[in-house]
């Protein structure tokens, strides 16, 4: 998301950006504990103790974040990190 105002919301697209009316989004309504046991839930799918350090310590690191959400980086690398090792 790039921007709230009062009735839209900018958000950044791979092409460029867009503007939406809030009346056009929804919300799922999830509190941030919901939110950090589903970024839980996708680490521990991921986790082994037989993968290489530094990608442990990224998912530990998710792990212990403050906040219910992923930035766009680290979505985008726990994506990746999902793909490549659940078959």
């Amino acid at each position: 998301m790039v921007a709230v105002h009062d009735f839209s919301c900018t958000v950044r697209l791979w092409d460029g950006e867009l503007t939406v009316g809030l009346k056009y989004l929804k919300s799922y309504d999830y509190l941030p504990a919901e939110c950090q046991q589903v970024i839980c839930a996708r680490i521990s799918r991921v986790y082994s103790s037989g993968l290489e350090e530094s990608v442990q310590r990224f998912l530990e690191s998710l792990g212990k974040l403050r906040r219910a959400y992923l930035t766009v980086l680290e979505e985008k690398v726990l994506s990746v990190l999902e793909s490549e090792i659940i078959v």
